[in-house]
């Protein structure tokens, strides 16, 4: 119950705040009706997902401050682990995607035990190896489809199938996806002032001090880790169904790991609303951008080029993103 509580709890945000994430919250509940562009609805669910891929990287890299550029693993992890156990053994995507979880948390367990032991660019680094070796693996592993990936055929399975979340209109995706975001918002809620996420603040200013306090670093470490990679790993579950095609290229790339950092680096590492901001910000500006400059005006190019300048002007103003300008504008305001 103390748990409920304090998932609950959004006591210590100002009264602004609480509001205005009730009017978008009410938005996200009504955006299927008020659009009828599949676009749009496209890019709402990508800003889902990446918002709880944020959340999860947000937990070991803003407040445990351990930069992770290979949470796209645990994306193949999910999304191959569904596509396997539905095409093969029909098994449906409420059995299959914990079962991802699980095989990815196990494989964050091996990794993470020695890669804990390293600080810094080093860290950052060998989850980038680690990620890249799991990728050439499936690139060659004709179990699950070598390079060419596996297809869920929804011919096989006919729409709509909830428990193999087999659809042929979005706004079942939409809402699927809209349940994992407010329960994603609530955890990280709770885990933020749990006594795993005091212990990871104190660990990012000064491990030796969280040593002398008697925090098992190390072990603090790898149990966030897997954390954030159970967050990742449910939304790759989902990704595969809802693409219904996945390749080592698309779910396990070096660009996605990065993008996913991205996310919560943007919108403010270490806050609760910094993944959503971030994904706010970049998702809708990758879609539209590529869409307008890229296809509609055939400036190929110039889209990544904005991107990138945004993103420069952003950091330059503030290290901890957009929530950090936030709170700097109202420290300013109260003087």
């Amino acid at each position: 119950m103390e748990a409920i509580r304090n998932a609950l709890d959004f006591s210590d945000f100002p009264r602004l705040d609480l509001v205005v994430a009730a009017i978008l919250a009410a938005a996200f509940l009504a955006f299927p009706f008020l659009t009828e562009s599949s676009f749009a609805m496209s890019t709402m669910i990508q800003f889902l997902m990446f918002s709880i891929y944020g959340m999860g990287w947000n937990a070991i890299g803003g407040y445990g401050g351990q930069v992770d550029l290979g949470k796209a693993q645990y994306v193949g992890i999910g999304a191959y682990t569904t596509s396997v156990l539905l095409i093969r053994w029909e098994i449906p995507f409420w059995f299959s995607m914990p079962v991802g979880m699980c095989l990815a948390v196990i494989w964050s367990f091996i990794i993470g035990y020695p890669l804990f032991r390293l600080k810094g660019h080093y860290f950052a680094i060998a989850t980038i190896a680690t990620s890249l070796v799991l990728k050439d693996l499936f690139t060659v592993w004709s179990f699950v489809g070598a390079a060419r990936g596996l297809e869920i055929s929804p011919v096989k399975y006919p729409p709509p199938d909830f428990m193999r979340l087999i659809f042929k209109e979005d706004i079942y995706y939409y809402y699927i996806i809209l349940g994992f975001f407010f329960a994603g918002i609530l955890y990280m809620n709770w885990f933020r002032k749990s006594r795993l996420g005091f212990q990871l603040r104190s660990i990012k200013d000064n491990e030796d001090v969280a040593r002398s306090l008697g925090i098992n670093v190390h072990w603090a470490k790898i149990k966030t880790y897997a954390i954030a990679t159970a967050f990742v790993s449910m939304v790759g579950s989902f990704h595969a169904c809802y693409i219904k095609n996945i390749e080592p290229g698309d779910v396990m790339s070096l660009d996605l790991s990065i993008l996913i950092a991205l996310m919560a680096m943007l919108g403010g590492a270490g806050s609760l609303w910094g993944p959503i901001i971030g994904a706010g910000v970049l998702i809708p500006l990758k879609s539209y951008l590529k869409e307008w400059l890229g296809a509609a005006a055939g400036l190929a190019g110039i889209d990544l080029i904005i991107y990138a300048i945004i993103i420069m002007l952003i950091s330059a103003l503030e290290p901890r993103g957009i929530w950090g300008i936030v709170e700097k504008l109202r420290r300013r305001k109260r003087r």
